[in-house]
């Protein structure tokens, strides 16, 4: 059995995509108990949402919305959601986009690193399905990459996330261009370039 490698570019980082989809809404159980709660921005502001954005998404490399002008954000903004802590802080970002008939795409999900392992996934997991499966949706969809959280694909396996596809995607990384600081996502190593 033989395997190719595929070179990723100096300067680049790169990533196996896996979509997933739900195509029946889950059996109805209550969402956790929990301190946090959503918050939806009904207009978001382009600052705030990327302050959000980047404190939850830096350690996974998120930058796609950081490299948008403000027009280009709004136009592709979904439905988003902060989650507010207990004192009123964001400390966590949902965005959903149900622009296409029928569907609801996962756009962003994740919690601020101070969160993690604090065991609010599963009721983030319960509110963003609520939600995503708003009336006339017929099914939920949401990618993740490997660059992101560890715990993020066995979740959405755990919530009835079935994969239908996987591709491989490289990128300039972020860090490079200022887009993040050069010390986010220290567990995925800085590649310049050169050396050999």
């Amino acid at each position: 059995m033989s395997h190719d490698l595929i070179n990723v570019p100096a300067g680049h980082v790169g990533a196996v995509v896996t979509f997933l989809e739900m195509i029946e809404r889950p059996a109805g159980a209550p969402a956790p108990a929990s301190p946090l709660r959503l918050e939806r921005w009904h207009r978001a502001d382009p600052d705030r949402y990327r302050a959000l954005f980047a404190r939850v998404g830096a350690r996974w490399l998120w930058f796609s919305r950081l490299a948008m002008s403000d027009a280009e954000l709004i136009g592709k903004l979904g439905e988003v959601h902060a989650i507010v802590g207990p004192d009123g802080a964001d400390c966590g970002l949902l965005e959903l986009d149900f622009r296409d008939a029928g569907m609801c795409r996962i756009r962003f999900l994740g919690f601020v690193p101070e969160l993690a392992g604090q065991g609010h996934g599963r009721w983030l997991f319960a509110e963003a399905l609520r939600l995503a499966w708003a009336p006339g949706v017929e099914r939920v969809q949401v990618h993740t990459c490997s660059l992101d959280h560890p715990a993020a694909l066995p979740a959405y396996l755990r919530a009835g996330f079935r994969p239908y596809a996987r591709a491989f995607e490289s990128f300039p990384d972020p860090r490079l261009s200022g887009l993040l600081p050069r010390d986010a996502a220290p567990q995925i190593p800085l590649f310049e370039g050169g050396g050999g």
